[in-house]
C-alpha cells in the first residue's frame, strides 16, 4: 500500500485519537454557574428572549460566549459547553494580512464561584481539534470540574481554527496501491496543499505561533493563570507555552508526555518494536497463551517478509456493514494496522490472536479490526496542520536509522515524511525549540508502560531539567492515561492542590496489563 498523507498522518497520530476506548461516551447538560472574580461584573450570565428559542449569553474577561454543543465526527456524542470565536493575524508579522478565527470553548465548572485559574487541554496529533477531543476525555475532568473551568481551544489548523484539512485530495488519493512509493506520497501532497493554499499560508501552522494565539486568548479571558493538560503532541504544545510564557501557568499535566528534545518519528520505529515485544512477553509467561501462539514477534516477522516478498489484495467482512470488502495487505498496511492496536491495553490483548490468524490465511479479525479502530481518521485529524508542525520543527533533523531497517515500521515512516516534507511548506522554527525543559512550576508526567509511540524513557528525558516534577508509570497500560483507573481523581487532587510529590497516587497499583485473547470469546481461565 502507497504510503501517501493520508496514511502517514495515521501512522504519526500520537495523540489520542484511540482514547475512546478508554473512555465511555459522557454527555450531561451544564448548569449555568455564577460569574466568577475575573468575569466583567456587568453581564456574567445574561438571557435575551426571542419569540422562538432563548439564546443564553455569558461573558468573561472581553469574550462573549453562547451556550454550544460540541461533538466528535463519526460518534454520536455530545457535550454541552460555551462557545465563541477569537481573531488573530495568521502572519503574526503582518497583523494588517489574513486573519482567521479560533473556534474556543469553555466546559464550565459545577461550582456557583470557581477557582480564577483556568485549566486548559492541549489536544492531541499533531492534528486533532481540542472541541472534538473533549467529547471523549470529559469524563477524565468530572472532579476537575467540581471547582475549575475547563478551556478548550482549537489550535489553529484544526477543528473550527481554520482547519488545514485537504478532503478533496484525500478522496482523490488511490486507496488500493500496494508498493510504497514516495513520489505518489509528493504528488498526494501537492494536491493538498493546492486545496490548503486557497485558504491559508501553511508555514504560520506551527506549535510557536499557537502558543502566542493562548496567550492572547488568556489576556482576552482576564489573565488568569492556566493549569495545562497536554496530551500526547499537546505535551509539546504546553512545553513550549510554558518556556515562553512561565508567568501565565500555575501547573502542568503532561499525559503520554513527548520531550522538547525529540524529533517526532525518529525513534518511532523502536519504540513500537519495544512495546510490541512486551506485549508478547505477557502472553509468554501464561502457559495457555504461550501454547496457543508460540513466540507471537517471530510469527509477525514471518508474516511481515512473507507479504514483503508478495503483497496481495485481499477481501474479508467489513465488520460494521458485513459487506465483502477489498483491501491491499502488504508490509506497509501491517505495520500500521499493528502500530494501531498496540496503542491501547484493550486491543493489543488481540494481537497475538489476530497476527496467528492472519499469518494462517483469516485476515479478517486484524483488518476487521482495525477498520473499527481508525473509523475515519481524516475526520478526526487535519493532516495539512500535522505536516506545518512536522515539516516545520522536526523534518531536517530526521534521518533513517540503519538500526531501524528490520522493524515492523522501519524507516518507511520517516522516509515518508521527509518525502512530504519536500513539498510542504516550512515555518520558522526557534533555535532553542528542541532545548530541554527547565522549569520550577509543578509538572505531573504521566506515561503508559506499554506505550508504543511515547514510552516512560521520554518523561524520564524531562525530570532532570525539572524542580518540581513527577512521572507517574502505568503499569500495562498504554497511550493517552488521563481515563485510566483512579486518575481522574487523582487529576482533580493535583489542580485542586498541585503538589506533585506530596499526591498520594497508590491508587495506581491496581492497574494491571490486560491478559491476551486465547480465542474469541477472551483470555485463559
Amino acid at each position: 500500500m502507497a504510503l501517501k498523507a493520508r496514511t502517514v498522518s495515521r501512522l504519526i497520530v500520537v495523540a489520542v485519537a484511540l482514547g475512546v476506548l478508554a473512555y465511555q461516551h459522557w454527555h450531561r447538560p451544564e448548569k449555568p454557574a455564577a460569574a466568577t472574580a475575573d468575569v466583567a461584573p456587568a453581564a456574567a450570565l445574561v438571557e435575551t428572549k426571542e419569540p422562538s428559542q432563548p439564546a443564553r449569553i455569558w461573558r468573561r474577561g472581553s469574550l462573549t460566549f453562547t451556550s454550544c454543543e460540541l461533538g466528535r465526527p463519526g460518534s454520536g456524542a455530545r457535550a454541552q459547553a460555551w462557545c465563541t470565536m477569537f481573531d488573530v493575524p495568521e502572519n503574526r508579522d503582518d497583523p494588517h494580512g489574513r486573519h482567521i478565527s479560533l473556534k474556543l470553548a469553555i466546559a464550565r465548572s459545577d461550582a456557583q464561584v470557581p477557582e480564577p485559574d483556568l485549566v486548559t487541554l492541549l489536544a492531541g496529533g499533531p492534528g486533532e481539534a481540542a472541541t472534538e477531543a473533549w467529547v471523549l476525555e470529559a469524563p477524565a475532568f468530572a472532579d476537575v470540574r467540581k471547582h475549575h473551568d475547563v478551556l478548550l481551544l482549537d489550535q489553529r489548523g484544526t477543528g473550527g481554527s481554520n482547519p488545514l484539512s485537504c478532503k478533496n485530495a484525500e478522496k482523490a488519493s488511490d486507496q488500493n496501491a500496494l508498493t510504497f512509493d514516495l513520489d505518489k506520497v509528493r504528488k498526494d501532497v501537492t494536491a493538498c496543499l493546492d486545496e490548503v493554499k486557497q485558504k491559508a499560508d501553511p508555514r504560520y501552522y506551527t506549535t510557536t505561533i499557537a502558543t502566542q494565539d493562548l496567550e492572547d486568548v488568556r489576556k482576552a479571558l482576564g489573565s488568569p493563570l492556566l493549569d495545562l493538560v497536554g496530551v500526547s503532541y499537546g505535551t509539546r504544545m504546553a512545553q513550549q507555552y510554558l518556556k515562553h510564557y512561565p508567568g501565565s501557568v500555575r501547573s502542568v499535566v503532561l499525559d503520554s508526555v513527548v520531550p522538547n528534545q525529540a524529533v517526532l518519528g525518529e525513534d518511532f520505529a523502536a519504540n513500537l518494536d519495544d512495546a510490541l515485544k512486551k506485549d508478547f512477553a505477557h502472553c509468554a509467561a501464561v502457559p495457555a497463551c504461550k501454547q496457543r501462539f508460540g513466540d507471537s514477534m517471530q510469527t509477525l516477522y514471518q508474516l511481515r517478509d512473507a507479504l514483503r516478498a508478495n503483497p496481495h489484495k485481499v477481501s474479508f467482512r467489513d465488520p460494521e456493514t458485513y459487506e465483502t470488502v477489498e483491501r491491499p495487505l502488504s508490509e506497509f498496511s501491517l505495520a500500521s494496522v499493528v502500530r494501531m492496536f498496540a496503542y491501547q491495553p484493550e486491543t493489543a490483548a488481540l494481537l497475538p490472536l489476530s497476527i496467528n490468524a492472519a499469518a494462517h490465511g483469516d485476515v479478517g479479525p486484524l483488518l476487521g479490526q482495525a477498520k473499527i479502530l481508525s473509523g475515519d481518521l481524516s475526520g478526526d485529524m487535519n493532516n495539512g496542520m500535522s505536516m506545518s508542525v512536522i515539516c516545520s520543527e522536526d523534518a531536517d533533523l530526521l534521518q533513517p536509522r540503519p538500526q531501524d531497517q528490520n522493524a515492523i515500521l522501519g524507516n518507511h515512516l520517516v522516509d515518508a515524511l521527509k518525502a512530504q516534507c519536500d513539498v510542504w511548506p516550512h515555518g520558522a522554527r526557534p533555535d532553542d525549540f528542541h532545548a530541554p525543559l527547565k522549569s520550577d512550576k509543578p509538572i505531573l508526567m504521566l506515561s503508559g508502560e506499554l506505550d508504543p509511540v511515547t514510552p516512560p524513557r521520554y518523561g524520564e528525558q524531562i525530570l532532570p531539567g525539572l524542580t518540581n516534577g513527577r512521572q507517574l508509570i502505568f503499569k500495562g497500560q498504554g497511550h493517552s492515561l488521563l481515563g485510566r483507573g483512579c486518575m481522574p481523581q487523582l487529576l482533580g487532587k493535583f489542580i485542586d492542590k498541585p503538589d506533585p510529590k506530596q499526591l498520594d497516587a497508590n491508587c495506581l497499583d491496581k492497574l494491571d496489563e490486560t491478559p491476551a485473547f486465547i480465542d474469541f470469546n477472551g483470555a485463559s481461565p
